[in-house]
């Protein structure tokens, strides 16, 4: 079980759950201490507030915990970075929110990275029967392995340690998986090759396999820059976070665990482009000409637009399989925070039934997803007078919609999905900074109803 959870605990301290409205009415009933209590505290209900309610012997008998207009079922969040050290219960859940989704809320919130610290002492959370921990517990875990993955630094996160965590999830549900580095990479995957080769480490392409060959094939490629100085376009500010410039593969990975850990029916291929975009003596230049897989080739305006040539080879790879889906994700423009922020994910696709399924599961999981336009207007800026593309659009606005386009020109499939996301928040609402999951559990709750049992 995830280290978040509990199936029993004879000390656990009951969490009262209250929408706003239902405060009143609640309070009504209780007794004149608690009463008093919540009316002295300033109590609200508001999302993400908490009131201990302590016994006469000073321990701590419930804790109110506020969920505003009871629309957002992550509010539990907040909680564990507000609460004491010690086992909490998840009581009855109110009508119209979603057990499973508050569970995962706790789990965020409890998450700490500490491959160089000593942890917080545990706030656990022991859940109700209605509730199904199995598969909270396999999504909060793989959410864990995410973060932790885009929290670690490159110097102990980089091309070759990707593929070693990639190795080891493969082996540890019995999927085929492989590694192509070197003359293999140059031949095979040009641009992956061309954008990592002036690093340290040398670039690589993974590829995972698993499943039935008669199952539904789907395939899920994820942009795996381990840290992105912007190369000889050299990024001028923010390159501290570059870390995470591998959220993409995260999410990726992280998608493959969830499928391959429930066992849904489908054939899975998932495609990983790992480099790092270093500055050195080899590094690609602005102005030179780059042969895709695909055949296409592309005029390099920006080297620090490197993220969309990996994934093209990579998408590229991804078609040849002949999925009828293909799922990417990547930390790709810093257009798409410019538009809708750090929290909603922004998807492009020309599927408007994924694009419903994928809105009517971000409103059931409490995940933000928001539909952006793959306007073929934009398409000409794309154009190069000495090459079949060029990495950037013209002028600076509608970055991430025409980086979206450059992308689907290497897409052959009935469906197709693009996340452009952060992999990333700032602290708020008790809720640690660092690495998030963006969209990862909208993509999965569609996945478990087209393709599971």
């Amino acid at each position: 079980m995830h280290a978040a959870f509990l199936s029993s605990s004879s000390s656990a301290i009951p969490l009262v759950l209250l929408a706003a409205k239902a405060l009143g009415p609640w309070t009504k009933e209780q007794p004149d201490n608690v009463k008093a209590l919540v009316d002295a505290a300033g109590f609200k209900a508001d999302a993400g507030k908490a009131l201990l309610v302590h016994a006469a012997d000073g321990s701590i008998a419930q804790v109110l915990a506020g969920l505003g207009e009871g629309k957002d079922s992550f509010a539990l969040a907040s909680l564990p970075g507000a609460l004491p050290p010690g086992d909490y219960a998840l009581g009855k859940v109110p009508a119209g929110m979603n057990g499973e989704t508050l569970a995962l809320g706790w789990a965020d919130g409890a998450y700490r990275f500490t491959k160089y610290k000593v942890g917080e002492k545990a706030r656990r959370l022991v859940l109700p029967k209605s509730i199904d921990a199995a598969e909270v517990g396999r999504q909060a875990d793989a959410i864990d392995w995410l973060r932790d993955l885009v929290n670690t630094p490159p110097c102990d996160m980089g091309p070759a340690e990707i593929a070693a965590e990639a190795e080891a999830m493969a082996m540890e549900f019995g999927a085929s998986i492989a590694i192509t580095l070197g003359e293999d990479l140059e031949r095979g995957f040009p641009m992956v090759h061309a954008v990592g080769k002036g690093a340290a480490q040398a670039p690589r392409f993974i590829e995972i396999t698993w499943g039935k060959e008669s199952d539904p094939k789907i395939a899920i490629v994820g942009k795996g820059v381990a840290f992105d100085t912007g190369g000889l376009n050299i990024k001028t500010s923010g390159m501290g976070l570059m870390k995470k410039d591998m959220g993409g593969a995260a999410h990726a990975l992280a998608l493959a665990r969830l499928i391959m850990g429930a066992g849904l029916p489908v054939r899975l291929v998932c495609c990983v482009p790992a480099v790092e975009n270093a500055i050195g003596p080899n590094a690609f230049r602005p102005s030179d000409i780059l042969k895709s897989r695909k055949g296409l080739t592309v005029e390099v305006e920006d080297t620090d637009a490197e993220g969309r040539l990996i994934l093209a080879d990579a998408l590229t790879r991804a078609s040849e399989h002949q999925p009828e889906l293909i799922i990417d994700f990547a930390t790709l423009t810093g257009a798409a925070r410019v538009a809708l922020g750090p929290d909603l994910a922004p998807l492009y696709t020309d599927d408007d039934r994924l694009a419903g399924d994928m809105a009517a599961a971000a409103a059931m999981t409490g995940d933000p997803v928001w539909r952006m336009p793959l306007w073929s207007g934009y398409e000409g800026g794309l154009r190069s007078p000495i090459a079949d593309m060029k990495n950037l659009g013209d002028g600076p606005m509608g970055g991430s919609i025409t980086a979206a386009l450059f992308l689907k020109a290497f897409v052959s499939a009935p469906s197709w999905a693009h996340f452009d996301i952060w992999a990333w928040r700032p602290p708020r609402y008790g809720r640690p900074a660092g690495a998030a999951a963006c969209g990862l559990r909208a993509v999965w709750s569609v996945l478990r109803q087209r393709y599971g049992a």
